[in-house]
């Protein structure tokens, strides 16, 4: 446990409102002091941080590490270690792995798996129904005493409504947020692309806004009369954004996030065919990609996330409809939303801000800041760093991404870890 000096730094912290050139002290793996030095402080290593940026470490609100259950994608330990390579120091895993997180072992061995590794901090949510099966309302009692932030059914919707609200209900008596990743399986009825002229012109099976903003509208609903805490992740179109900004504005305790390739890339994208640009929710319209960037700098947006899903190669060959869906996003979190900030869509602070104490909050930790006391989770970024973001480079086991090539600025140059360095370039 070494006393850490981190000089001459631009420490940028949204949630204490500062962004100053200082200094910032490391003692017994937490921030000791910033600006000035801890009484009889003595430094046994120095970084000199001129001309970088100090951030909080970098808070994930939905990653897949793919294990237990899909390790020919990827594990624990390669998906952590390339999260650390991008600044992040917490991750939250959604409960869809095998098996499902519906159990405390599951949970024991994930927490335990990521311990063992030691780059990041892994969270997990519990899964709302045995199985994600929608049928039986899952041991979340149990499943928070284990270490779950919360339950959620991933992407497996629960058709009967009735099941729904009792398991708000039951979530709500033990204080715990239930994440929803909002799809009607009816109405999306297997497509892959958004519903428009794109995917008419192309023959694949669209997928309508409905099957989005249905299940949104409905939830809002069956909540209104509970004090539950619902977030919904990955949103994608601007109607989803609308009734997100009424329901927050009636009082209702909601959240948002939208994973960060939404805001960069549309169904225009999807034009050649290549798989790479196959997700779930689908690419929408530029008109949905500038609402969601609207959204977000108006605050009606919390957060961003990777939505991390790694793949083997093989899962990206077949023809595009019949490939899976997702995008290994984790190396590109920090640098798509720094390229919001470059553009003017969002003030930096904002995306400082939607990838550090925002997420946190959601997740019920107290991370994602800088103050004196806290675990000394951080990142340093060079601002300056023009670079070229290659697939070969990539840490990640998934090299499923449609942002090879693409040219970036800002770069993780050292992340720590409870004042542990756990990446440095």
């Amino acid at each position: 446990m070494k006393n850490i000096l981190i000089k001459n730094a631009r420490i940028i912290d949204p949630q204490n409102n500062l962004d100053e050139v200082t200094d910032l002290y490391i003692s017994n793996q937490k921030i000791a002091g910033i600006g000035k030095a801890p009484k009889k402080f003595a430094a046994d290593e120095t970084v000199d941080a001129t001309n970088l940026w100090l951030i909080p470490g970098i808070v994930d609100l939905s990653a897949r590490l793919r294990e237990p259950g899909l390790e020919q994608k990827a594990n624990i330990e390669t998906e952590t270690n390339a999260a650390a390579s991008a600044g992040i120091t917490t991750l939250c895993m959604p409960p869809d792995t095998a098996p499902v997180i519906d159990e405390p072992a599951v949970v024991e061995l994930i927490l335990r798996k990521a311990k063992l590794a030691g780059k990041t901090h892994v969270y997990t949510l519990g899964a709302l129904t045995a199985g994600l099966k929608g049928e039986h309302l899952s041991e979340m009692a149990s499943l928070k005493e284990a270490g779950c932030v919360g339950v959620s059914n991933a992407r497996n919707a629960i058709s009967n409504p009735l099941i729904l609200r009792r398991a708000f209900d039951y979530a709500s008596t033990h204080n715990i947020t239930v994440f929803i990743e909002a799809e009607d399986k009816h109405l999306s009825k297997n497509g892959c692309a958004h519903e428009g002229a794109i995917a008419s012109r192309l023959g694949l099976n669209p997928i309508p806004y409905a099957a989005e903003t249905a299940p949104i509208a409905q939830i809002l609903e069956l909540i209104r009369d509970t004090d539950i805490r619902i977030h919904f992740g990955r949103l994608s179109c601007a109607r989803s954004i609308e009734l997100i900004s009424d329901a927050k504005a009636n009082g209702l305790k909601v959240t948002a996030d939208v994973a960060a390739h939404q805001l960069h890339l549309t169904d225009m994208d999807i034009s050649s065919f290549n798989s790479l640009y196959h997700v779930i929710p689908p690419l929408r319209s530029q008109r949905d990609m500038n609402a969601l960037r609207l959204g977000l700098a108006e605050g009606v947006i919390n957060s961003i996330c990777s939505d991390h899903q790694p793949h083997e190669p093989d899962a990206k060959l077949a023809p595009f409809p019949a490939t899976e869906p997702g995008i290994s996003g984790i190396e590109t979190l920090l640098p798509l939303t720094l390229k919001l900030t470059e553009d003017g869509s969002i003030p930096l602070s904002t995306a400082i801000a939607s990838i550090t104490c925002n997420p946190a909050k959601i997740l019920g930790l107290d991370a994602g800041h800088l103050s004196t006391g806290q675990n000394a989770n951080l990142c340093l970024i060079d601002p300056e760093e023009d670079w070229v973001f290659n697939t070969e480079d990539m840490l990640s086991h998934g090299k499923n991404t449609p942002f090879s090539g693409w040219n970036f600025k800002g770069k993780v140059v050292k992340t720590l870890v409870e004042g542990n360095t756990v990446f440095e370039m």
